[in-house]
């Protein structure tokens, strides 16, 4: 949906290359907060990605993505440099985004900010997103996080997973994430470490196949994937974004109806990511296709 963004995802977009039969590769546009962003525009809100993308070829196929995705382009930034390379990442195109030239007023017109990714995981862009998580949480904004873990963070990676749980309002985690942030097999006790550092935070918990969980306060709320009927012809084709795609469908459900429920915004989170899952590629899908998943998802408590 076009139009000036309500919800803003600010961090990393690439490409992502996808392999086919034989030698043959194809390109997607991808990143985990540009996934986020596009598959909130396709559920019908006003959403923008707030990064900086090469002025490349690639940058170029990029810039047609998000204004197909009907993404605000007002925060997309073009940087004179290659696009993201992880062998160069000190010319990385997505590094070099700009706080200071985001859309004069934008704290007046944005309601929610989402962050994540390799984004923060890379400097200077980790302290320049941080410093802008600051700026909205100071403005009083909703903030959600999903560090998507990636090999490059480590240890080093400790005071941002710190600082940026602090901030939050909604944190997304998979049971994989948990493992490796906290160097743990133990992932309950890694969740409740995360969890003991803001308290008050709403954390989903994404365990793939498994389901997810919601946790707020002393409760819980589980949910199993959609269960799918012999006549369905279509299951799981592709994974990829799935978990964007749930992330997405939960700041959705809280943005839409923050009067309906944990357990009912637990059930549009994962209704999301599978009907993300039922198409190949990073899939954003609409609204008609979430609703049609919502009657399968089981929550208890």
């Amino acid at each position: 949906m076009s139009g000036p963004a309500a919800i803003l995802c600010a961090g990393e977009a690439l490409a992502d290359l996808l392999h086919q039969d034989g030698d043959t590769w194809r390109s997607h546009a991808g990143g985990s907060t540009w996934n986020v962003a596009r598959a909130l525009a396709a559920l019908g809100v006003a959403s923008g990605f707030a990064g900086a993308i090469s002025r490349c070829m690639a940058g170029d196929a990029l810039w047609r993505a998000s204004e197909a995705a009907g993404l605000d382009l007002r925060y997309l930034q073009r940087a004179a440099t290659p696009p993201h390379d992880i062998v160069s990442d000190d010319v990385a195109a997505n590094l070099h985004f700009d706080v200071t030239m985001m859309p004069p007023g934008w704290p007046h017109e944005v309601q929610w900010l989402h962050f994540g990714g390799t984004s923060l995981a890379r400097g200077p862009l980790d302290l320049a997103l941080i410093a802008l998580a600051e700026q909205a949480k100071a403005h009083g904004l909703r903030i959600s996080y999903d560090p998507h873990w990636r090999n490059l963070m480590g240890p080093a990676y400790d005071a941002t997973l710190r600082r940026m749980t602090e901030l939050a309002d909604v944190i997304k985690v998979s049971d994989d994430d948990l493992r490796a942030l906290f160097r743990s097999h133990d992932t309950l006790g890694s969740l409740g470490r995360l969890r003991a550092r803001n308290p008050a935070a709403l954390v989903l918990l994404t365990r793939g196949a498994g389901g997810a969980s919601l946790y707020h306060g002393a409760q819980t709320w589980h949910a199993q994937a959609p269960v799918v009927d012999a006549v369905d012809v279509v299951d799981v084709v592709d994974t990829l974004g799935a978990d964007d795609a749930g992330m997405a469908g939960l700041i959705y459900s809280l943005q839409q109806w923050p009067d309906a429920g944990m357990a009912a915004h637990l059930a549009f989170a994962v209704a999301a990511g599978s009907a993300a899952g039922r198409r190949a590629g990073a899939h954003a899908p609409d609204l008609g296709a979430v609703r049609a998943l919502l009657g399968r998802v089981a929550v208890i408590c």
